[in-house]
């Protein structure tokens, strides 16, 4: 039986991760105006505050005190529910991931099948705004979006799979050390690592793979029809989605928290967040260099190229490690 206490203190550690990402999810916007701005060598925003520091501030004021303008011919419940669902999924899936050794909200065993999960179900909230807004262009961007990220989700499970073979579990913590003990899975996985960043892309719609928000083909796709907090939301969730899958690439392939020597000598939520910062900024650098996709090329990329190739590397990893005796006597699961 939970007493007062114990809520109190589950309710501020879901403060002590929610309020972190909110403002880190501000100001990653402004360095990706920022970045974006020295790429196409302009000004990024730099009226707002010091070095326009204030400016996801005054951005986010906006959204807050805008009019929520709801047209009349939408389903108005599921209207409402698509943006706080995909911007609660998004929040959920902190949950388990682990910023230091022994520093995670919920260390599961399942902690890696936990976030395929949610990510899978992010899609219903896309789809259902696209639908509830009585809109053909957001209905077509919600199609899209739908047929994107069940293409791309496939990849990433089968991506998933070498790692989980060689570590031998689905808990992230014990991903970590393993390499630790072992090495970065980046340089014994270095073409599934590739292939994953690539279908992450994909499946947080992102350039040039952001063909579900395609503002010069569909207006604005599956968002068009919301303004205010609920686009807030949408926002939040989009970019939420990127520091995530960067913090996962980071767990996965690049050690975590680890990093040498100097974990023993740094905070290792520093070294972590450094790391997610690199990883994160790949994403903007791709979306000042790199053009759209069309929509048959991004599902021929998917299931032609992506899925035979995931699938032959997991067979490859496959028989190297059954063939060398090094595949663990034990998986750790449950």
């Amino acid at each position: 039986m939970f007493s007062l206490y114990n809520i109190l203190e589950k309710f501020f550690l879901i403060l002590l991760i929610i309020v972190p990402l909110l403002v880190a999810i501000a100001f990653y916007t402004l360095g990706e105006r920022k970045a974006l701005g020295a790429i196409h060598r302009r000004k990024g925003p730099n009226i707002v505050g010091f070095w326009g520091l204030l400016q996801p501030i005054a951005d986010g004021l906006k959204l807050v005190i805008k009019e929520i303008v709801i047209p009349k011919k939408t389903t108005t419940p599921v209207y409402i529910f698509a943006p706080v669902l995909t911007f609660t999924l998004s929040l959920l899936n902190w949950a388990v991931l682990p910023l230091s050794l022994g520093n995670s909200f919920s260390d599961i065993n399942l902690g890696l099948l936990y976030l395929l999960v949610l990510s899978g179900l992010g899609v219903y909230g896309i789809i259902l705004s696209g639908w509830s807004s009585s809109n053909k262009y957001s209905l077509l961007g919600g199609l899209r979006a739908a047929a994107q990220m069940i293409s791309y989700e496939i990849s990433i499970g089968l991506c998933l799979v070498p790692v989980i073979m060689l570590t031998g579990t689905l808990n992230l913590t014990d991903i970590v050390v393993f390499q630790v003990e072992n090495g970065t899975n980046f340089f014994l996985l270095f073409p599934v690592t590739y292939m994953f960043f690539i279908s992450v892309l994909a499946e947080t719609n992102r350039t040039p793979f952001d063909l579900p928000e395609a503002e010069a083909e569909i207006v604005a796709g599956y968002n068009l029809e919301y303004s205010g907090i609920l686009f807030a939301m949408f926002f939040l969730g989009e970019y939420g989605n990127m520091i995530l899958m960067s913090a996962l690439i980071v767990i996965l392939f690049f050690g975590g928290w680890h990093i040498f020597l100097l974990s023993y000598l740094l905070f290792s939520e520093f070294i972590f967040a450094i790391k997610i910062v690199m990883v994160a900024f790949l994403f903007v650098l791709i979306r000042g260099t790199l053009p759209r996709y069309r929509f048959d090329q991004l599902i021929q990329l998917g299931w032609k190229c992506m899925l035979p190739l995931a699938l032959g590397f997991f067979l490859f990893y496959s028989y190297i490690l059954i063939g060398f005796n090094i595949i663990p006597d034990k998986f750790y699961f449950i």
